[in-house]
């Protein structure tokens, strides 16, 4: 039987998610019928991961690795979709700036908008944007929706929303924006059917991938996040650095002598996990490597932020009453988790340690005065139901 269905494509600075969702079924199913993922784009190790399929090495020409992997992504959804009918792409673009919050048709002058925040996202807007003009070219009658990273919270005060720059810099589009949104949107819809009224209050989710923020969510609504202007800002992440004193980027350009250019690269590739340690971006190879000093280091340094963040959202929240975990380490590093959470004991955190090895859902303990709890994450359906509903 023949169904319609929407391609939601995920797309960051060396990888691409796809998924395909059957739009026939009400309400849109939250697994995808079919998925993959094309990982590490950039690198001579690029893989591609489907459905019920073991990891393939993917080989990619060294120029415009990103759009080869684009068609081959367009070759495999064409096979994989048969006789369904595709409806619509739905696309997660990071940044939508002061004009765009609620999902929206992208066409030409959407798409000029848009580029106008790359300098905002440079690390997953390009990207995105690319994947969108590939096909408006090749398929301009095909109904294509940016979901946006931003958008989710749009509900932060003003005071949370402020940076404080002169008021022309407000005017200006010089704000805290938030990211990470469809993940947030997402947690705000499961949290409350796993857990009742108890994710309603004062609620802190963590979202630890190689990128990483805090959401402070108040009635499931975000009040308050740690990323703010970029992504760049807020806690400590694989390569970015996180929140940073602006004196530090003036010194490596006055007295170190880095060109804009390289100041980039340096905090946004070069820093956090990676460049402390001098190891890895990744938790996982560096918890085998703690006999050095600055792996160490680089751990010790990645939950600290996690906790002086994790408090700083407490105290706007007035307390604590559910900590959520999600993303790649959020859902899958019990380590990290159990670091976290000791370093949070203050608020009445208490970890079951068998439920949080185990990566439970609930991983506190019954004496624990906060719930904690690990929440896989969907941003593909969430994009998915919002572009259903816009068509």
């Amino acid at each position: 039987m023949s169904a319609d269905v929407i391609l939601v494509l995920n797309a960051g600075s060396s990888s691409i998610k796809f998924a395909l969702f059957d739009t026939t079924r009400k309400p849109v199913p939250r697994e995808p019928f079919w998925s993959g993922k094309v990982d590490g784009i950039t690198t001579p190790q690029a893989t591609v991961t489907e459905s019920g399929a073991p990891e393939q090495p993917l080989p990619l020409p060294a120029e415009q690795p990103y759009h080869a992997a684009l068609q081959h992504i367009r070759s495999r959804v064409t096979a994989r979709l048969g006789m369904h009918r595709l409806r619509a792409v739905a696309h997660r673009v990071v940044h939508g700036g002061t004009r765009y919050f609620a999902p929206v048709r992208v066409d030409a002058a959407v798409l000029a908008d848009l580029r106008s925040y790359i300098p905002l996202a440079p690390l997953h807007q390009p990207y995105a944007l690319e994947a969108i003009e590939a096909l408006l070219n090749l398929h301009p009658d095909l109904p294509q929706f940016a979901c946006f990273d931003t958008g989710f919270h749009r509900t932060m005060p003003r005071v949370e929303q402020m940076l404080p720059l002169s008021r022309s810099a407000w005017d200006q589009g010089l704000r805290r924006y938030g990211f990470h949104g469809l993940s947030y949107e997402y947690l705000s819809i499961a949290l409350p059917e796993h857990h009742g009224d108890a994710a309603r209050g004062r609620t802190l989710a963590a979202h630890l991938g190689s990128g990483a923020s805090l959401c402070a969510l108040q009635g499931l609504k975000s009040v308050a996040t740690t990323m703010g202007f970029s992504a760049l800002d807020g806690l400590m992440m694989g390569t970015r650095c996180g929140a940073l004193d602006p004196g530090a980027v003036i010194y490596l350009m006055q007295v170190q002598k880095l060109s804009l250019e390289q100041v980039a690269h340096t905090l946004y590739h070069e820093s956090g996990l990676l460049g402390v340690s001098g190891v890895s971006s990744d938790p996982r190879v560096l918890l085998q490597h703690e006999d050095d000093a600055n792996v160490r280091d680089a751990l010790a340094l990645y939950v600290r932020r996690i906790v002086r963040e994790a408090g700083a959202l407490a105290a706007v929240l007035g307390g604590l009453d559910m900590l959520a975990f999600t993303a790649g380490i959020g859902e899958h590093n019990p380590v990290i988790r159990s670091r976290v959470c000791a370093g949070l004991a203050f608020l009445g955190v208490e970890l079951d340690e068998a439920a949080n090895t185990a990566s439970a859902p609930v991983i506190s303990s019954a004496a624990s005065c906060v719930k904690v709890v690990v929440e896989p994450t969907n941003e593909e359906w969430i994009a998915a139901v919002e572009a259903d509903t816009l068509m």
